[in-house]
């Protein structure tokens, strides 16, 4: 998020508008809480920390939920916040773009929405911010711990982030070479979780000289790592195989640290993307990278496109419960994957 500030801020600067921040997202927006980012008075010249910003994780503005947003009350106190102030562009995921709707819908607000979530499961978007940096802490950190695995010759159940999408998981076990992967996707029962994961386990150990099995499993997937690892355990004792499961969930870890080369890249597009967008008198939309099914409108860049929110809000929800074709699409590739992963 601190990179696609960057960008927003260097492209205001550029052309000729000032450049305010909302602190602490909707609640920051219904109190009033603005901080300049671009010199109010020409010369237009970005805030000299952004700079080191745009290299971090997190937000230097500050996140929160908000439920007085959530109310007609509380959104009419953000437009009066917002009198004087010619658009807005709003970073987030499935929350942040619904309330970027309703300012748009019910108050005439020109706004322009930026994907930003790990789970990557916005609708008309091939990608959001955070994404690529959260896999490659996930391949990192299933990197480590394999040593170990291969060291004590033990299984490990390494849960990501992912509590309605199971894209982290997909993505990470194929990327880090994984024995097996499970997401909320697969609908799976408790007791097929586990003979699921037993199974791989024999089969994996069955091949000569295997010393390591990891498998992925999303947080999306409702029962518990560690109880499903002392499952798991249970049911293999019968095997006398004498291997130990272990559990290691990486939680917050994941959301953080220094953004990859691709999100700095896909945050600077996507910034530039949204600003002319505004400044071309477009309303209501939100910034999409390419190599979705669908279209959406162009933009100067080829690979970000625009899409109305109505349509990445109704499409997200798609993804959520499982109708979208990209949903459907994900979990074939991994059932066809099954037999492959173990190699």
């Amino acid at each position: 998020m601190n990179s696609v500030l960057r960008s927003v801020a260097k492209v205001c600067a550029a052309q000729g508008v000032h450049l305010l921040g909302v602190l602490d997202g909707y609640e920051g927006l219904i109190d009033g809480r603005f901080e300049p980012l671009t010199a109010a008075e020409a010369p237009f010249t970005p805030r000299a920390d952004l700079e080191l910003a745009g290299g971090i994780g997190g937000t230097v503005l500050g996140s929160a939920r908000s439920k007085r947003f959530l109310t007609g009350e509380g959104r009419a106190k953000a437009l009066r916040a917002l009198s004087g102030v010619d658009g807005l562009i709003v970073v987030g995921g499935n929350g942040s773009l619904t309330g970027a709707h309703a300012l748009a819908t019910e108050h005439g607000v020109r706004v322009i929405g930026i994907p930003a979530s790990i789970d990557n499961d916005i609708g008309c978007t091939a990608t959001a911010l955070g994404v690529d940096t959260a896999l490659n802490t996930i391949v990192e950190a299933c990197d480590k711990v394999s040593d170990t695995a291969r060291a004590h010759k033990r299984a490990f159940v390494v849960e990501v982030m992912g509590r309605q999408c199971g894209y982290l998981a997909m993505a990470s076990a194929v990327a880090a070479g994984a024995d097996g992967v499970l997401f909320r996707e697969q609908d799976r029962t408790e007791g097929e979780l586990v003979e699921a994961l037993a199974q791989v386990i024999r089969r994996a150990y069955a091949v000569p000289n295997k010393r390591r099995v990891l498998i992925i499993k999303a947080e999306g997937v409702e029962v518990p790592c560690t109880k499903l690892v002392r499952e798991v355990e249970e049911r293999l004792e019968a095997d006398r195989l004498g291997i130990g499961v272990r559990a290691v969930v990486l939680g917050h870890l994941v959301r953080g640290g220094r953004p990859s080369f691709q999100d700095r890249m896909v945050a600077g597009r996507f910034g530039m993307a949204a600003v002319m967008a505004l400044l071309g008198g477009q309303t209501d939309q939100m910034v999409g990278w390419g190599g979705t099914s669908g279209g959406g409108a162009k933009t100067q860049d080829p690979m970000v496109r625009l899409f109305p929110l109505s349509r990445v809000l109704e499409e997200t929800q798609a993804m959520i419960d499982g109708s979208s074709p990209v949903t459907r699409w994900r979990v074939e590739m991994l059932r066809q994957l099954e037999g492959v992963l173990p190699l």
